[in-house]
């Protein structure tokens, strides 16, 4: 199988060894059926027990102030501020220890973010508990799900370790969101906005509500158009989500199929230091010179894909002590990414030569198409002292991977739709958990936490060669958790990690699985007017597989194994109403990531600074209400210096860079029509910070991804 990862995308296929046809008709009607047959079940409503079901879907992932882990929560209020069409990393830019960073340099089409250094391959994300990241690359890529932020209603970061989850392992962070509740009144909503780069988003919602106090649709269409800040750094993004819902006195049961189809123009290039300083939005992609020696840039130098998601959730309350859920799931992945080439080897291409010649222009496409589907489940049971919560979940994942020629100047024996190159994979990946809290004293509780892990990978290309590993992980995790007062709280756990490497690091060659010991020791202060958070981290890996800031030959980022090394720091967050209209949000990071006795082809360089991991990360959003229904932030962020490989080379230093957003939504509430009416503007950078977020080196020269200078988005939201 082939996985391509360019930039920040990671595409993945599946072909003629499964008949994708039949397979998908089957899990749907099988999916179909076992959600009708569920009905039966069906008694008198209880919205009580109904709301505590719907956080059942994810209440095996998530954590709470009572869990010795550093986490932070979103809710769909916050999110709707600055929903205007950026991706999701973008909407969490300012929650603590975040960096995020976008390929075309506004915020939608390819974005990226890291967590305590971390990059997003590392971050372990799921939806109502079921995983999200892509199981070769364990990469996360939300522009194959545009504005799914409209569908979400609430989101959680747990930094570290945090607590077990299905998918891929946490080693810089879990990610898990929560989709829309089921509204028990009919419901419509129209939002469109538009923007800097001729960015618009056009979405619309509706809920039929709860019919016979049972049964509820929902459902969402979405389409987002940029030209992007970077020259052709285009994005034409379409989205679906729908869900049905049926409500019992102890059921609740949900069907969602959701996903999306993307083409971006790619812009994951990077320019280099010189062009940065003359032409910060110059794009290479798609670059060549024509026959007459004209320069040209090829007009399908695109990313395609398709993404649908399958999902069926029930959830029980067996008693006031018992509750389950039990999910199935079914994602089907296509598509490919289109370049021109110029003088390309016919050889690399299974060309014969034409004559005397041996290279050609042509136009390629690297497909990828997958199969990702499994199960989850979890039984919770709770005592006045005891919460106690078991699950797990099983899932496999099949793909293809394969290359074709569309044209060639000189097309030599090749027929259209010839492959020339042929790879597939597989993986399953099966887990099983057991979490406990238990309240030994009124101020003192203990937390318990143990996972086991199986993972099973098969791969066979050129570039991996014949791979076919078993890894069996054990992952403890433990904690305190003491109450001096009601209002503060300290904590302490320890939690183990283990973590398989991703598809590019077996094309490194001898490739080790990674192990982290995270120790967190935290305090919490709650008052109704002051909210305060603060922990300090010590995640020592062994093997950490480290980005060494280079790409391979089609924008894999190369990671290497480094014996020993640690990320220390201390993060701090607060929520401060300085009166009924002022509200401050300050956070900081302040932290040391050091990898120990680094060694680098041969060459020794002792105790080094991490790629990609800036020792200070601070935020802040004020929030001022003037007046009933009147939103204005100011939001800000500084991200402090990093270096974009592991030896500290002077060339490779991205700069500090600190940058302010405004803020401002009005909420109407009309007395016909309409239940709402809000009007929302968000301007970007607005001191016009000229920037970089991210880069890469190429041998000892740095390439950069500038993002864009004082942009905006003004919205326009109606709900009946």
């Amino acid at each position: 199988m082939k996985t391509i990862f360019k930039g920040t995308e990671v595409l993945s296929c599946k072909g003629s060894k499964v008949q994708k046809m039949s397979r998908t008709k089957s899990i749907l009607f099988f999916l179909f059926s076992f959600f009708c047959s569920l009905f039966s079940f069906a008694q008198q409503q209880d919205s009580t027990k109904v709301n505590q079901l719907d956080d059942v879907l994810v209440s095996a992932v998530r954590v709470t102030s009572k869990t010795p882990v550093s986490f932070s929560n979103m809710d769909k209020k916050e999110i709707k501020y600055r929903n205007l069409g950026q991706d999701i990393p973008v909407l969490m830019n300012y929650l603590p220890s975040v960096v995020t960073t976008s390929d075309a340099g506004n915020g939608v089409g390819y974005t990226g973010i890291r967590v305590r250094g971390s990059d997003a391959t590392r971050v372990n994300v799921t939806i109502n508990g079921i995983p999200y990241n892509d199981a070769e690359s364990q990469g996360t890529f939300w522009v194959n799900m545009p504005d799914f932020a409209s569908s979400v209603e609430s989101l959680q970061l747990q930094r570290g370790v945090g607590t077990s989850t299905n998918g891929a392992g946490a080693f810089g962070a879990s990610l898990n969101l929560l989709t829309d509740n089921y509204a028990n009144k009919a419901t419509g909503e129209i939002s469109s906005s538009a923007g800097s780069f001729n960015t618009f988003k056009n979405t619309v919602k509706f809920s039929t509500g709860l019919m016979n106090d049972h049964f509820e649709i929902a459902g969402r269409l979405s389409t987002i158009k940029t030209d992007g800040y970077i020259d052709r750094g285009s994005a034409d993004l379409k989205s679906y989500f729908l869900q049905g819902t049926y409500v019992g006195k102890t059921t609740l049961i949900k069907a969602l199929v959701f996903g999306g189809t993307q083409k971006t123009y790619q812009s994951w290039n990077g320019i280099d230091g010189e062009t940065l300083n003359e032409n910060r939005k110059y794009n290479s992609a798609g670059v060549y010179t024509d026959e007459f020696g004209v320069t040209r840039y090829y007009d399908n130098e695109t990313d395609n894909y398709n993404q649908d998601h399958y999902q069926l959730h029930w959830s029980e309350s067996l008693s006031d002590k018992w509750s389950t859920n039990f999910a199935l799931h079914y994602t089907k992945g296509k598509g490919y990414f289109e370049n021109y080439k110029e003088d390309a080897d016919m050889a690399d291409y299974s060309l014969n030569p034409v004559g005397a010649v041996t290279t050609t222009d042509l136009i390629r496409q690297k497909w990828l198409d997958n199969d990702f589907y499994g199960t989850t489940f979890s039984a919770k049971y709770v005592t006045e002292d005891l919460n106690v919560i078991l699950g797990g979940g099983w899932n496999k994942y099949e793909g293809d991977h394969f290359g074709k020629v569309i044209w060639a100047r000189y097309a030599s024996q090749s027929e259209l739709g010839d492959h020339y190159y042929d790879d597939y994979s597989s993986k399953t990946d099966g887990n099983i958990f057991a979490k406990a809290n238990y309240q030994f004293t009124e101020k003192l509780s203990f937390y318990g936490d143990l996972q086991y892990r199986n993972v099973k990978y098969k791969a066979n290309s050129a570039e991996t060669g014949l791979v076919d590993d078993n890894f069996n992980f054990f992952n403890p995790k433990a904690g305190l958790n003491y109450a001096f007062t009601q209002n503060s709280t300290l904590y302490f756990s320890y939690a183990r990690a283990n973590r398989e490497p991703n598809r590019t690091d077996y094309e490194g060659g001898n490739v080790k699985p990674e192990k982290l010991n995270d120790y967190e020791l935290g305090w919490r202060f709650n008052t109704e007017k002051f909210q305060l958070n603060s922990n300090v981290y010590y995640m020592a890996y062994k093997d950490q597989l480290i980005l060494t800031g280079r790409l391979d030959d089609v924008g894999n980022p190369i990671r290497a194994n480094t014996e020993k090394s640690y990320r220390l720091g201390f993060e701090f967050d607060a929520t401060i109403a300085l009166s009924e209209k002022f509200t401050l949000r300050p956070n900081f990071t302040l932290s040391s990531n050091k990898n120990v006795d680094l060694a680098v082809d041969g060459e020794y360089y002792g105790t080094t600074k991490i790629a990609y991991s800036p020792e200070v990360i601070a935020g802040n959003v004020v929030v001022y209400k003037p007046l009933k229904g009147l939103y204005l932030s100011l939001l800000q962020k500084y991200v402090g210096e990093q270096y974009m490989n592991n030896i500290e080379l002077p060339a490779a230093k991205l700069a500090d860079y600190f940058v302010n957003d405004f803020n401002a939504s009005y909420e109407i509430i009309p007395n016909k029509i309409f239940k709402s009416i809000t009007i929302t503007a968000l301007v970007n950078n607005i001191f016009d910070k000229k920037y970089v977020s991210n880069g890469y080196m190429y041998d000892v020269y740095p390439y950069y991804y500038p993002q864009a200078g004082t942009n905006f988005l003004i919205g326009l939201n109606l709900k009946f």
